[in-house]
């Protein structure tokens, strides 16, 4: 279970990078509600996605040469410095050293060894999501990748995360993500790791994190966003045990996905 909790190596800030901002901004808008406030003009066009007057994300315009639309996820970390030297030590890429962002807290961007990339964030006065586990706010995190394997033994020796697998069918698996302090009670889940199938690399796929916006109708929000120009990854389907889901892609490629929990189990 995600919370705001800001327990170190869990989710605690979700930003979008994107080629037009305000594009951006009008599609979640019309998805989720979210509006958007600028962080000022010293923010280089950076802002937050506000739900009921929380941020529940932020947005900004694309700042590495070359880099696609994406949601990046941050983990929280006491020491951003001392990540990064877990990263290099642990076979991943520095892409962004860690720098001050102004008295907000202090930031670095990775890439892990399959080429999945990632954020920490140490707090400043900026301590993270406002709101998470509610209607249209983040809910779960998820990597797809190249190499379970490999992703798995990466983020353990960067974040001591434990792992428990469970069998999906076939030869494939996912690995529910725990951070060691990071639940409450026996709900510790916080995200997911998934190898890739082979079809999906034969066809190109690269490993990339995304995130999960809890909805309160995912055939209805699913319907919203396809009407707001998203692509369709994969349609409105029930996962028995955990609910209903659907991943598109936004009008600017971006990867997210949606899901509705399963009563049952929520």
């Amino acid at each position: 279970m995600l919370t705001t909790d800001g327990v170190p190596g869990t989710p605690i800030w979700l930003d979008l990078g994107a080629p037009d901002t305000a594009a951006a901004a009008a599609f979640y808008r019309a998805v989720f509600g979210w509006t958007f406030r600028s962080a000022g003009p010293e923010a280089g066009g950076y802002g937050f996605f506000q739900h009921d007057g929380r941020t529940v994300g932020a947005l900004g315009p694309l700042t590495e040469r070359g880099a696609g639309s994406a949601w990046t996820t941050y983990f929280t970390t006491t020491d951003a410095d001392a990540a990064a030297q877990a990263v290099r030590q642990a076979g991943g890429t520095v892409r962004v050293p860690p720098a001050d962002v102004f008295t907000a807290g202090r930031m670095a961007a990775f890439t892990d060894p399959t080429g999945a990339g990632f954020a920490v964030w140490q707090p400043g006065d900026i301590k993270g999501l406002e709101a998470v586990m509610e209607p249209d706010t983040l809910c779960w995190t998820e990597l797809y990748t190249t190499d379970a394997a490999a992703a798995k033994a990466f983020y353990r020796a960067v974040f001591s995360w434990d792992y428990e697998d469970m069998e999906m069918g076939g030869d494939l698996v996912y690995s529910v993500v725990s951070a060691p302090g990071g639940g409450r009670g026996g709900d510790s889940g916080q995200g997911g790791i998934m190898q890739l199938p082979r079809e999906n690399l034969a066809a190109g796929s690269t490993s990339e994190w995304h995130p999960y916006f809890g909805v309160t109708d995912c055939d209805a929000t699913f319907a919203r966003a396809t009407g707001n120009g998203a692509t369709a990854l994969i349609p409105p389907t029930d996962a028995p045990g955990v609910g209903r889901l659907a991943m598109l892609q936004d009008p600017a490629g971006a990867p997210f996905a949606l899901i509705k929990g399963d009563p049952a189990t929520t």
